[in-house]
This record gives C-alpha cells, structure tokens and sequence, in this order.
C-alpha cells in the first residue's frame, strides 16, 4: 500500500490585503502538518487574493506576492510538505495566474495557467496571458532578491507534472476541469495519480452540484486523487466565494469542507491508499491502451517520497455522501455569510434596512437574522475570530460576548418602517411583529410631513400641485408624488444609518441595506435613488420566486413565524393612495408577473436571446395558452421597459450575486468597492522604504557637514479608519 494523506482547505482571503492572507496561509500550513498532511492545497491566487481586478495590473501586486513567498520560503513552513501557492507572475513581458509548487524551502515547479475564465463574472484575460506552450517546460529566472535569499535561480516554468520516488502531482487551475479537453485526462494517461485544483469559484443558486459532477467525472473512469480548493467568503466585490473544497477518490468524495461558514480557515483531510488509483486504471482496459499512445508531457524529478507503508495505525478515508444544501438553505446561508464579512471588514458597527413589511425587505431582514444566528452558533463551536469579531461590532465589556442573536441584533441590526399615509395597517404591523422575532431595534417613522414640505415647496414654485391618479391627475403626477416618498426614504434611511448609532452613544456608523430583487432589477420597476439605492444589497441577484420560497422555509426553520403571512400577502409598493376599488398591486403596475420576468431574464442572459430568438423561444414554451401575437406584445413590452429603464442598472446598489441572469452593470473600473482602508502591508513597506531613506540622508548628511544629525523616522503613519468622521472613509 502507498498511503497519503492530504490536506486542502478553504480561506477567507481579502483581496490587496497581504498580511490577512498570508496570515491564513500559514495557519492553513500549520493544521495540515500538525494533521500528519505530506500535500497542501490552497485556493486560486491566495496569496493576493482573488478579486484583485484591475490591482492585477499594478506592478506592485505582483512585487507583494513575491515578498509574501519568499516569507514562507525562508521559514519552515514548507519543511516536509508539498505546498502549492496560487500568485500573479511575471515572465518576459507576459502576467500569468500560476500555481507555485514549494518544498523544503524551495520552488519546484510553476504552473501558469492555460485556460482562463473570461465569462459571466470573469475577466481573466483582462489581467493574465493563458500559456500555451505545451510541449516542454522552460527555464523561469526568480527574481534577484527572491534567488538570492533562496539561492536558487532558475525554475521549471509551464505545462507538466511532478514525479516523486513513489507518485506523481500535477496541478489544474479552476477553469481548466471544465474545458472540453481537460488537461486532467493527459495527465492520468501520463501516470499523474493525484491533482490539485486551486479554485476561485463564486456562489450561485443550484449551482454546486455542476462542480462536484466535474470533479467525481475526472477520476471516475480515470482513477486518480482529485483534491479541490476554493476561497469561502467575500474578497472585496460582489462574489460570494462558497468553499466546498473537497477530495475524490475514484469516482467517490471521501473528505467535503463546508459550503458556507463564518470561518477564516477550514482544513479538509483525506487519507488515501494510491495503490487503489493504480488498480482501478489496470483494470481498464480502455485506459491501458490509450496510456499506451499517449502524448508526452514534460515532468519535473523530485527524489522525495510522499507516501507512507502499510501501517494498521493509520485509518483510510472512506466515500461519503455528498453534503447539498437546498434553494432556501443557499439563500439563508450564502447572503448572511457575505454579510458577515462587510461587516467586519468595513469598519460598520451595524446594519440599517428600510423594513416595508414587504416580501423583499423581510427577505433581507430574515438573512440578517440569519447572519445573527450563524454568528452566536459559531461562537458556542469555539470560534475566537469570529467571538473577537463580534465583541468589537457589537461593543460587549466586561468578558460578554454574543450567546444570544436576538440580543445581538438588538446591538447591530436597525429597522425602520417609513410609512405615508397610502401605507396599510397591515403591512406595518407585520414589520413591527418581524423586527421583533428577529431582535432588531425598530422604528415606525411618517414621512408624511416632509412629503407635504416638499409638495409645498413646489407649489410655491410652479403655482401647481400634482394628485395621484384616482384623485384626478395625470399619470405624470402620479409617478412623480410616488417618486418623492421612494426618495424621502432613501435621504431618512442614510441620516438614520449615520446618527442613530450616536444618539445611542455607539461609535461608527451602519450600513444601510437595500431589498431591490433581481426581476425587479431586470424590469427597472424601482425608482433611482429610492430605498433600493443603499450601501450592499443582499438579494439583489436572487429573484422573486425564490426568495417567497425562501420565506416560506425560513418561517419554520430560522423560528420567523410572520413571514408566512408575509409571503402570502400580494406584492405592494404602497405609494399610491388605497381606495374601496382600488389597490397598488406590483405585478399590475408592471404588466407582467414575477414569473415572467425569471423566464425573461434567463433567456436574455443565460440563452443569450435577442427580442426576436426570445419570441421564437417563448412561443414554443407558452404556446398552448397564447397565441403569437400575444406573446409577441409580451416580448416587445418587457424590451421596451427594459430598454427604458437600463440606465438604472448603472447606480444600482452592489449586489450579492446568486442569479446568473442579473442586470447589474459593471463595466469599467474593475476593482472591488470593500478595502482595508489601513492597507496595512502596503503603508507598512512604505514606512520600511521611509526609515531607509532617512537614514541614507543621515549617512549623506554625516558624510558631507561631518556633523551629527538626529532624523526621527518612526514609520508612523495616519490611516484614517472607516466611520471615523471622514465624509471620504467608508460607505
């Protein structure tokens, strides 16, 4: 028997910020040691981070990553095991994604990557080069301090494997594995017995199953050990990164990480017999024979032995059954786990959610709740980050800390119904009862009076005052006495996020959530700067039919009872006045159901369907109950809106992405919105470069006056923190 063991993992990294990663990295090393681990696996570029974006470009992104590998290299962290490390490099003139191979204390091997994604949320070749040398792999030049400090020079750089005394490794980059001709499939001809896939794969809805056929289908009729790692968390943008890193034996999963957590680092372990690899392939007689053609790919000798012998102490891992989570467990436990990260990584001290009583707002409140209760689990499992994190957020002395997630939303969650005088009892009530059962700290405010200032203001100016529409006016009035409630919202909801923390005597300030679904986003059936604009939007990407599902589970499982009644209400904006025969109704004011609209928005994004394949398309699937010219009004109507309202897309608040047929534009700037503001490794070379500056000007000064010279550098440096009373810091 050849047995080993494995270890991969998923890390909450934070993109450009090097200390939080690096710091990950390591503890992620010290587990799979101290868990007896001869290989460890960590995520697509973990080192800088995934969503760097347009960082990438910067020359100083790459330089970092160098700096923070040279630091693992120069300790012991690779000492006895196979570490791959996912990092930007530099060769010639070309910037690509690589997978660094390091052991005992040197690089073995980079892996640049060959198929880059560059669709949907993915713009690879905007930052990288895709490799496409195969045939043999080339001599890499180290940088001079990192081949001074390592003493070594030159590196195998492309497209193979490694072959130790007793099996060989081999690297495949994400997207690689979903490529129609898999670099996997050549590499198992060529003997490769165990591949590392370093991932950097977002949460959708549905969408995890597609990932782990990919990787039982690799080694299935292969053989093969397939170890997977992903980043789990928000790195600074709109992706929820969803961990689930794991290890397939054969076709079988033996070891699966959780798909959403609060953790910063989670080790996954598998301890394998390779000799089973070897059997499964011998006894293929398919596989024997292509082996026997195949093409050859370059290797790297590595004299080490990674496997240990039969030993009746050791136990082996066996296949289990694969972990899913439901549409409604995806949509509790994905957004309220981004939400945490904002959280704590932005500086905030809380939430503020314009609460309408509504299916969306109570959506959004429900996965705060959610996050509330993630958090105070977390923290009775032991987990110290996540109990020091929510000490400071939630502002406990004296030893406290959160054991309780009504209490702890009472501390950082505010909800605020804003109600005009077209709002329903009910619908306020049903706010008030929500807020309750989630613990938040609730306030009923009328708008009234400031919408009657306003109207008042106009009237003096213009001589007019405008009616709603079953009062007697035009449809312009009524759209624009709607709009002025929305935006009156909007201005409360950001004074409130401002002051109420310091009229509770609460340092920083909160985060104002927006509650604007995807349809709703697709139809442009929201009013620009309303209460849907707002610092993050946590279901901004998931549509209406999921998220009445969602609150129909949540009211049994999260103990949210009123969201039942909720859900069951009709969907309302409430800005209209209510008669005795007449009711606002959402889906009459759009003229279209929420149904439509999903069918809409997967055809022109996912099936990539104009107005006229969407006609052809829509009428094979509703052509037993409309006829052609009906479903041809439908099309050109939603086209028309859509086309209308696109420009709204552009100020839309950044969105959790669940969906993949969202509407939410993101063109130009490709750098994520949530930093660091400290940029504590950068400021930090910045002050190294400062003292050795300054004291190149002491030896000058010395050397030309002959004289003494004091120079005080202490690498001191002002950062102002988000929420500390700079208008330009924070949200």
């Amino acid at each position: 028997m050849r047995l080993l063991k494995v270890a991969t993992c998923n890390l909450n990294q934070w993109a450009m910020d090097f200390d939080c990663n690096l710091k990950y990295i390591k503890e992620s090393i010290a587990e799979a040691k101290a868990g007896g681990a001869k290989i460890r696996l960590g995520p697509e570029l973990e080192i800088t981070g995934y969503g760097c974006e347009d960082h990438f470009l910067e020359l100083d992104t790459v330089s970092h990553a160098w700096d923070c590998l040279k630091e693992l290299l120069l300790g012991d962290w690779t000492d006895g095991i196979l570490c791959s490390f996912g990092m930007p490099v530099i060769k010639d003139s070309e910037r690509y994604n690589c997978q660094v191979l390091c052991l005992d204390r040197k690089i073995i091997m980079i892996r640049p990557k060959m198929w880059l994604a560059n669709d949907g949320n993915y713009r690879e070749l905007r930052w990288f080069t895709a490799w496409k040398q195969k045939e043999n792999l080339e001599d890499f030049h180290l940088p001079s301090e990192i081949s001074e400090a390592l003493s070594q020079t030159t590196v195998p750089f492309g497209y193979g494997y490694v072959q130790f005394l007793d099996t060989a490794v081999a690297a495949e980059v994400c997207e690689e594995l979903f490529t129609p001709l898999p670099p996997h499939a050549e590499l198992a001809l060529n003997g490769v017995e165990v591949f590392m896939n370093a991932s950097g794969s977002h949460h959708q809805l549905r969408k995890l199953d597609l990932r782990l056929r990919a990787f039982i289908s690799a080694t299935h009729t292969r053989g093969g050990v397939y170890m997977y790692s992903n980043h789990q968390g928000c790195d600074g943008g709109r992706l929820y990164y969803d961990g689930c890193s794991c290890v397939v034996v054969n076709g079988d999963m033996v070891a699966q990480g959780s798909q959403f957590s609060p953790k910063d680092v989670e080790m996954v372990f598998a301890q394998i017999d390779l000799d089973a690899v070897a059997s499964l392939r011998s006894s293929v007689s398919s596989f024997q024979e292509q082996a026997s053609c195949k093409a050859k790919v370059s290797k790297v000798f590595v004299p080490y032995k990674l496997c240990q012998s039969f030993n009746l102490q050791i136990s082996l891992s066996s296949p289990l059954k694969i972990k899913y989570h439901s549409p409604e467990e995806e949509i509790a436990l994905g957004p309220a786990c981004w939400l945490w990260d904002y959280l704590r990584r932005s500086g905030a001290s809380g939430f503020l959610l314009p609460l309408s009583g509504g299916a969306d707002s109570s959506s959004v409140a429900a996965i705060v709740g959610s996050m509330c209760q993630l958090v105070v689990k977390e923290i009775a499992n032991g987990d110290e980050q996540v109990k020091a994190d929510a000490i400071r957020i939630g502002h406990y002395t004296d030893g406290q800390f959160p054991t309780d997630s009504k209490e702890f939303a009472k501390r950082i969650f505010y909800t605020v119904f804003m109600g005009s005088e077209n709002s329903s009892e009910a619908t306020t009530t049903r706010a008030k009862v929500l807020a309750d059962e989630i613990g938040s700290w609730h306030l009923n405010v009328s708008i009234d009076g400031v919408v009657s200032s306003l109207i008042s203001l106009f009237q003096t100016l213009t001589g007019k005052r405008p009616r709603y529409k079953v009062d007697g006016g035009s449809n312009i009035e009524n759209l624009g006495l709607q709009n002025i409630q929305a935006r009156v919202r909007m201005v409360l909801a950001f004074m409130l996020a401002s002051l109420l923390p310091w009229v509770h005597n609460k340092p920083g300030f909160y985060l104002v959530l927006g509650s604007s679904n995807v349809d709703e986003g697709l139809r442009g059936y929201l009013t620009k700067y309303d209460c849907s604009s707002a610092d993050i939007n946590p279901i901004g990407s998931i549509s209406k039919m999921d998220l009445r599902t969602f609150l129909k589970w949540a009211a049994i499982h999260l103990g949210y009872s009123s969201l039942a009644e909720i859900e069951a209400a009709p969907p309302t904006a409430e800005l209209e006045p209510i008669r005795s025969n007449y009711s606002q109704l959402d889906e009459v004011d759009m003229g279209m159901t929420y149904d439509e609209l999903s069918v809409y928005g997967r055809l022109r994004k996912i099936f990539r369907c104009g107005p006229v394949s969407m006609f052809k398309n829509l009428c094979y699937k509703w052509g037993t109950k409309l006829t052609p010219a009906e479903v041809a009004d439908k099309v050109k109507y939603f086209f028309k809106y859509y086309s209308i309202n696109r420009h709204k897309m552009t100020v839309l608040t950044p969105s959790y992405h669940a969906e993949s047929y969202s509407p939410e534009d993101n063109r130009f700037d490709l750098r994520q919105f949530l930093y660091n503001v400290r940029w504590p490794y950068q400021f930090r070379k910045i002050d190294e470069l400062v003292n050795e500056l300054d004291g190149d000007r002491v030896a000058i000064t010395k050397s030309t006056d002959g004289e003494k010279v004091n120079v005080t550098a202490d690498g001191g440096m002002g950062v102002v923190a988000a929420g500390s009373g700079d208008p330009s810091a924070g949200f």
